[in-house]
């Protein structure tokens, strides 16, 4: 009798690129001549990611310069969440979160998927934040990989612990 392999579906961030993005982002912001005598800023805050400048416009050339970093750093857009700039005093801000794990909600939508598309014989349990994907064949889990990454999910996913 086979023995069963598996894989875990999760959404992982890596706290130090999201660290040496928001590092580059500074000091691009810093050195670049757009940004000059506008209070541009940005600094990472905890889990926070706080960006000003004095304009609106200006605050949002920030984020596209954040956002740029962070997807060189391989870091999927899907997971940041970014606040409407808001008037603190004479400057604009903007606070900004990069999430991670899978939400109970999104668990369950890819448990259905792969059970009504996915091969007959693959199993997905719900694991706190991640989901657990078993099947007695590994050709199997290589086409519910193929699935998920064909779907346009809104939240990045990984897979890991291939066994």
């Amino acid at each position: 009798m086979a023995s069963e392999s598996s894989f875990d579906i999760v959404n992982k961030v890596d706290r130090q690129e999201v660290d040496n993005a928001v590092n580059q982002a500074a000091k691009e912001i810093s050195q670049r001549f757009d940004f000059k005598n506008v209070d541009a800023g940005i600094k990472l805050s905890g889990e926070a990611i706080d960006l000003q400048a004095n304009t609106e416009e200006r605050v949002n050339a920030v984020l596209d310069v954040l956002k740029d970093k962070l997807v060189k750093r391989h870091i999927s857009l899907k997971g940041l969440e970014a606040d409407d700039p808001k008037l603190s005093g004479k400057i604009y801000k903007i606070n900004a979160t990069i999430s991670a794990g899978i939400t109970q909600e999104n668990a369950k939508k890819l448990s259905k998927l792969i059970r009504d598309e996915g091969p007959k014989g693959v199993k997905a349990q719900i694991q706190g934040e991640e989901l657990r994907v078993s099947s007695k064949s590994r050709d199997d889990l290589q086409a519910v990989q193929s699935l998920i990454k064909g779907q346009d999910l809104d939240f990045a996913v990984q897979f890991v612990n291939y066994r």
